[in-house]
């Protein structure tokens, strides 16, 4: 017969039923209730080794929330629907948030409880990815997005640990950033001066402002008399909210279902052939990774078609040190007034018409400019200046940081005028110019070899 155990001390016993069962004191409930966990064995080492892992995870501060653990697809939903939209955009939880843990989490690891995902099964889980001919910097943002998550489980005593932090995370892609040369920028910006937006690409190159805070510029934060701009928001297109009182009915006529197993649309009819609607099987592999979706029998989505639609174009504040006031470099100051005198001159003679934010770059008619369009202004600008290089809208960014070392400008000014909250995300964000290195060398040169 088994001794009984001081209170608070593990327990190991044999059953009745042929199996041996530990019982280990974890704490207390939220009821005020002792949290005792059970765990059974057939044999007495391995109930002991059992005991003896809760008892290293009850003494190490690791222990798991007491009542039932939700899968990795619980948990994934929960923290997208409640917990990350007030940390995250709402552009970043459409476009990539949400079609991740959709596309790939789920299918690959949901069925998995939290507590008992394993650094083997992250290691099968990232190999799958990379049979489905994803990009390393795809596999890579999955992995960070599942490791955003758990972390949250962590902090809410959902779980012990992170998982995500057993494990090497997957490599990504070195994008190669090639910013523009002080000569190229100067073409791209002579050829600026026919565009109507042309002083947006002067301060893009000059002080390195992102597309969000550029785009999201108004003139009541521009002083041109003092010679500053406050970088005090950015503009995001949100997603779109209903407004009516029934959003299921509302959106009525967008809704897709998926026929039913007897769809009576199946048989010939005028001699052509009905092609049923249906899910998809997990990992489908049919459609490249794009296949259809079907509304819920409650849909309530549907939002932009809704005539008292809610969201769109929002101003929100930067992140940390992206809060900030940077001088406007002298030159800079003149064009920017006739650019806000044409301005004014198109608001009067729009009228009614002008759907003006006052923002200090728009679109004719005053409205936001679509980041897509911004995007193909800078393309067509490249193309105009005879630049060799296929830079992005964000590289005009790195150009200004580039720019600003050749100068001589020191690199915590130059965190400063970016914005960035870290001095080492500054480094990575500036290159050794051909200029730079060669100033180097001829200056250990004469430290050397010169008398």
């Amino acid at each position: 017969m088994a001794t009984r155990k001081p209170n608070g001390r593990s327990s190991i016993y044999f059953g009745k039923d042929g199996l041996w069962h530990g019982w280990v004191m974890m704490g207390v409930k939220d009821d005020g209730s002792p949290d005792r966990r059970h765990r059974k064995a057939a044999t007495e080492t391995e109930v002991t080794r059992k005991v003896r892992e809760l008892e290293k995870q009850r003494d190490s501060g690791r222990v798991d929330k007491p009542g039932r653990v939700p899968t990795v697809e619980e948990w994934m939903r929960t923290w997208l629907d409640t917990i990350a939209p007030r940390t995250a955009s709402q552009l970043t939880l459409i476009s990539t948030y949400r079609p991740k843990v959709e596309r790939w989490i789920i299918p690959g690891l949901g069925k998995h409880r939290l507590d008992r995902l394993r650094p083997e099964h992250l290691d099968a889980f990232y190999v799958w990815l990379g049979q489905q001919d994803l990009a390393e910097n795809t596999v890579l943002q999955v992995h960070r997005i599942l490791s955003r998550a758990l972390k949250v489980a962590v902090r809410r005593e959902v779980v012990a640990r992170n998982v995500c932090m057993l494990i090497d995370a997957p490599t990504g892609e070195d994008v190669e950033i090639e910013p523009l040369t002080a000569a190229e920028a100067r073409a791209v910006l002579a050829k600026a001066v026919d565009h109507r937006n042309g002083t947006r690409w002067s301060v893009a190159l000059a002080l390195g402002l992102r597309q969000c805070e550029a785009l999201g510029l108004r003139w009541k934060y521009v002083d041109l008399d003092k010679g500053v701009i406050r970088v005090f928001w950015q503009i995001k297109r949100q997603r779109f909210r209903h407004g009516c009182e029934d959003p299921h009915a509302c959106g009525e006529r967008l809704h897709r279902y998926p026929c039913p197993a007897d769809c009576p649309k199946a048989k010939r009819t005028s001699g052509r052939r009905h092609l049923c609607r249906r899910p998809c099987p997990p990992r489908c592999r049919q459609h490249g990774g794009k296949c259809p979706v079907f509304c819920a029998p409650d849909c309530v989505g549907h939002a932009p078609s809704c005539p008292d639609r809610i969201g769109g174009w929002e101003f929100v504040k930067p992140k940390g040190k992206g809060r900030r006031t940077v001088l406007i470099p002298p030159p800079l100051i003149p064009l920017l007034k006739l650019h806000r005198e044409t301005q004014q001159a198109e608001e009067k003679a729009a009228g009614e018409k002008w759907r003006g934010m006052g923002l200090v770059w728009s679109r004719a008619d005053g409205s936001p400019i679509d980041p897509g369009d911004d995007w193909d202004e800078w393309k067509a600008l490249l193309r105009d200046a005879r630049v060799g290089k296929d830079a992005r809208v964000h590289d005009a960014r790195h150009t200004a940081a580039t720019l600003l070392l050749e100068q001589g400008v020191d690199i915590s000014v130059v965190q400063e005028i970016l914005g960035h909250s870290q001095l080492t995300t500054t480094k990575r964000y500036t290159h050794v110019t051909s200029k730079l290195a060669s100033d180097a060398a001829a200056r250990m040169g004469r430290a050397l070899w010169d008398d």
